[in-house]
């Protein structure tokens, strides 16, 4: 018989929510993580900023010598000035993978080193229909958009008086809806779902007193858009670590965003074959309606792990998610399947 989980997908839900409204692209996640490191307290764990800036958990756990790592990672896309343009605009570099196609006409806010936060919007040059003609035709790149400020600013000087620099970063609008039925829309599900989700799993293992068979940990990474996340912090005793990360939802693809995806490769190659093996075995033990995919054009933190040279097995899974790196959605069933798969790999024989 299936557990029943609601109670546990209704927090998920919740904290995932709250933390897609802190602001978190790579490079500036403190405010993140503090409230991530403040949730895992709350829920009697030991947690600590690293520091790199990511939090790390221990969940208990009897054998540390056979120890799980589960990183998940709180970075999200975003922008960074790249340069203050005559007309008082600003010209952006990416911070991770975001994309200028599906970033136009988002709400920003610029965020100063010293000076507070401004917002605005992300057009593209001369965005009026109505006057540019070749509005159609234009290519969408970081040099051909801009972030128009929400001031009265028509030089360089004006916007450089307000205390906006090179280097200062911009964070774009997430956007969050949650629907009557059940869908989790907003962009940045990558990754703060499995944020949520670890914190789900963290509020189970408190709630029913449970002390893991082998040491369990959890690492919430800060730079995983950006390549180096999963790289460091790993406890000792480590054996294996899994990514708990979006799952890929797209053509050619089983997945949906009501299930929990297994990776058996991505760009990086082949995720460990009896890793693989006994996640299934686990989803299928545990109930959890799960996919095996390859993903095309994915990379992930525990990828970063073993690249820094650590000796460990390793796994990818996720909650499905479609329109990666745009406008995401997945549902609270997605979710759930991620958690039960998690309880029956991480706590169960």
């Amino acid at each position: 018989m299936k557990k029943e989980l609601t109670q546990y997908t209704d927090f998920i839900v919740k904290e995932t929510e709250t933390l897609l409204n802190i602001d978190s692209p790579s490079g500036y996640t403190e405010d993140a993580a503090a409230w991530v490191k403040e949730e895992f307290t709350k829920l009697g764990f030991d947690a600590e900023i690293t520091n790199k800036g990511g939090v790390l958990v221990s969940l208990g756990g009897t054998d540390r010598e056979n120890g799980l790592l589960l990183e998940a990672h709180v970075d999200t896309l975003g922008g960074m000035v790249a340069e203050i343009k005559g007309s008082g605009r600003l010209r952006l570099t990416n911070l991770g993978g975001m994309n200028p196609n599906n970033a136009e006409t988002e709400n920003v806010r610029v965020v100063t080193k010293f000076n507070g936060i401004y917002e605005g919007t992300f057009q593209l040059c001369n965005a009026s229909i109505h006057v540019n003609g070749e509005y159609s035709n234009e290519k969408r790149t970081w040099d051909t958009c801009e972030v128009v400020l929400d001031e009265d600013v028509r030089t360089k000087e004006d916007t450089e008086k307000l205390g906006i620099a090179v280097g200062d970063i911009v964070c774009f609008d997430p956007n969050v809806r949650i629907t009557k039925t059940g869908y989790i829309k907003s962009r940045f599900l990558d990754d703060k779902l499995s944020v949520g989700i670890v914190l789900g799993l963290a509020r189970y293992i408190h709630d029913e007193q449970i002390t893991p068979k082998r040491a369990l940990y959890a690492h919430i990474t800060v730079y995983e858009e950006v390549g180096h996340g999963g790289s460091g912090s790993v406890p000792a005793g480590c054996t294996e670590a899994l990514s708990v990360d979006m799952g890929c939802v797209g053509e050619g693809l089983q997945c949906t965003e009501k299930q929990v995806s297994i990776c058996a490769k991505d760009s990086g190659g082949p995720y460990s074959y009896p890793i693989v093996k006994k996640l299934i075995e686990a989803a299928k033990k545990s109930g959890a309606d799960y996919a095996v995919d390859i993903y095309p054009l994915y990379g992930s933190d525990v990828e970063a792990t073993l690249r820094a040279g650590n000796d460990l097995r390793h796994g990818l899974i996720g909650a499905g998610v479609y329109a990666s790196h745009g406008y995401e959605r997945s549902h609270r069933d997605g979710a759930e399947n991620t958690l039960r798969l998690l309880i029956g790999y991480a706590l169960e024989d």
